[in-house]
């Protein structure tokens, strides 16, 4: 199982948010790209990047800071936010992303979505970001009145490479991640899922990968890298299954 460290970008920083909220951002790192080789020098494999700004506003805003990460980490990044035309698209995977996250785009322009996914087959991760079941869009500030499942199964055998699902009210919150719901969503598709939202601690990941036969591929860790809850090396010995993570 693939533990994606993550950098959240508001205004060239990295940040953390509360429940999505632009207003409860902490900031904990000012140069991403450091932040980029710290995690790489621990031994994380991927890397998940998300243009906060570009969410809100749906176009590129960190753009610089991106592309300053992209030259100083040899690992693969996926990257999202505010990336809802095939222009963008393009710009992202020939300057060197892995991977694209598409969340807004999904819903709000299916055919480009779809066409990507067909035309990039395993380069394009879906985002549902769900709050109370139903899909949030344009930076999870409004409901999209789609359930999670229901956007998921949209594509299935479409080429996307994964679906990333984030469970809104615990994303930031430290409060665990909803296990259950990302199970639920995984045992339902062919498509790998991974699992992002109130990660804090090593029993989650343990938890999670206990279900990673039901197609879980990986998980995001945001908050409790940072502040020490976890130390990446446990983390990643847990979800490759060498060790139980206790350190010893």
């Amino acid at each position: 199982m693939i533990l994606f460290p993550a950098i959240d970008l508001k205004d060239g920083v990295c940040v953390r948010l509360v429940r999505g909220d632009m207003a409860r951002a902490t900031i904990f790192n000012a140069d991403p790209a450091s932040q980029a080789r710290e995690f790489q020098t621990a031994g994380c494999q991927w890397l998940h990047m998300v243009d906060l700004n570009g969410a809100f506003e749906g176009h590129p805003v960190n753009a610089d800071a991106v592309v300053r990460t992209i030259e100083a980490i040899d690992i693969p990044i996926q990257l999202g936010g505010g990336i809802r035309d095939r222009k963008i698209f393009d710009h992202w995977i020939d300057a060197g992303v892995s991977r694209v996250v598409l969340g807004t785009a999904a819903l709000s322009d299916p055919d480009f979505a779809f066409a990507v996914c067909r035309d990039h087959p395993g380069k394009v991760v879906v985002a549902i970001d769900s709050r109370d079941g139903n899909v949030s869009v344009e930076g999870w500030t409004k409901d999209s009145g789609v359930r999670a499942l229901d956007l998921a199964l949209r594509f299935e055998d479409s080429g996307a490479g994964a679906i990333l699902y984030t469970d809104i009210d615990r994303d930031g919150a430290m409060g665990g991640v909803n296990v259950e719901a990302t199970v639920d969503l995984a045992f339902a598709l062919t498509t790998p899922v991974i699992a992002s939202g109130g990660v804090s601690s090593l029993d989650d990941l343990r938890e999670l990968k206990s279900y990673e036969h039901a197609g879980i591929e990986g998980v995001i860790c945001g908050r409790a890298l940072y502040d020490g809850r976890i130390d990446p090396v446990d983390a990643l010995a847990i979800l490759s299954g060498e060790a139980d993570g206790d350190g010893d």
